[in-house]
């Protein structure tokens, strides 16, 4: 186990898209090591530890007993990121695991409670917190820029791509949901994070385009929350333009946060100040160029947060909030 000033030791179970960036970024980073990756697929396993000089193997079960790893890294698929996060906790691992947090509020429960047993630090991967643009918001939010919450608007989306029926997001017991569950946790999220809880949710789900049924390639909600603010959320697989919008309105002004760079567009941030006598309000327009670094500053964080016991944003409470109002959400558009 690390100690003193050495790096944390770790391993990433899963490496696919998401899986290959947080390696990278632990292998970047001056706090942390890359000892090993698995996948069940070993030769994604091996072009990945071969990209960062790690070791390969198939069976995340040998990350967890490996002695000489302090964290391990969860980018599987939905359907195990559970199992394999309470395991690692049990093995004394501090663990970083995807959104969402498990497939439902059971599975969030249960990975929660084996971190408090554990006392290692569970962190859920939230890195939308770690975009500049909403975190000047919310500093911003949080400072009275723009007075009393009134309410939130939120669109998420892209176009999805053919095959996704086959795909392990196409799979009820692998993914536990559609849209709502997979971009929709972010924004539900970014809500939480400036709202609070709702008392309230209203949803519809809809399978328009992708043959995915049960699951669902849009979600419309409605949440509501104890101090009267609402918050409306679309999240969708047929945007065929790849679209993000963050929506804050007070009774002074507005926050509007849009992209998120790449092909969601440049990050910009829009402070609108009312004007007390009518007309257009003051306006300023901060621009984030460049690439996206809050997986980077999230894994910081994270390790800010196991080496000097320093606050982040996404621990177990966080995400068992999420998991929360997605339950609802979803008990909501069956009509419960």
């Amino acid at each position: 186990m690390a100690s003193g000033n050495a790096p944390l030791r770790v391993g990433v179970a899963g490496c696919g898209l998401i899986g290959r960036r947080r390696a990278r970024e632990v292998a970047r980073s001056p706090h942390s090591q890359l000892v090993a990756v698995a996948d069940a697929r070993l030769e994604a396993a091996r072009e990945t530890a071969a990209e960062f000089a790690a070791h390969a193997v198939e069976d995340w079960r040998e990350l967890v007993a490996d002695p000489n790893l302090d964290v391990i890294v969860v980018s599987t698929p939905n359907g195990y990121l559970a199992e394999i996060a309470i395991a690692a906790l049990a093995a004394g691992k501090h663990v970083l695991t995807e959104k969402p947090m498990g497939r439902n509020v059971e599975e969030a429960r249960a990975m929660a409670e084996a971190a408090e047993r554990s006392g290692k630090r569970l962190k859920v991967g939230f890195n939308h917190r770690y975009h500049p643009a909403l975190r000047r918001a919310h500093a911003l939010f949080a400072g009275d820029a723009i007075g009393t919450l009134i309410n939130l608007r939120v669109r998420y989306g892209h176009g999805g791509r053919a095959g996704y029926e086959r795909e392990w997001r196409g799979d009820p017991e692998l993914a536990g949901g559609g849209e709502l569950t997979d971009q929709g946790v972010h924004a539900l999220d970014l809500i939480h994070w400036f709202a609070g809880m709702p008392s309230d949710a209203v949803a519809f789900t809809q399978t328009a385009v992708w043959p995915i049924a049960p699951l669902e390639d849009n979600a419309f909600a409605l949440l509501r929350f104890p101090g009267g603010a609402i918050a409306s959320v679309h999240t969708s697989w047929t945007q065929w333009k790849n679209l993000f919008s963050f929506e804050v309105f007070g009774n002074r002004g507005a926050l509007i946060v849009e992209g998120l760079g790449g092909s969601y567009g440049v990050e910009t941030l829009t402070l609108y100040e009312r004007a007390p006598a009518g007309g257009a309000p003051a306006t300023t327009v901060e621009r984030f160029e460049g690439a996206d670094e809050s997986w980077r500053d999230e894994w910081s964080a994270f390790t800010a947060g196991i080496l000097h016991d320093t606050p982040y944003d996404g621990g177990p409470a966080d995400g068992l909030a999420v998991m929360t109002m997605l339950a609802d959400l979803y008990r909501a558009a069956l009509g419960g």
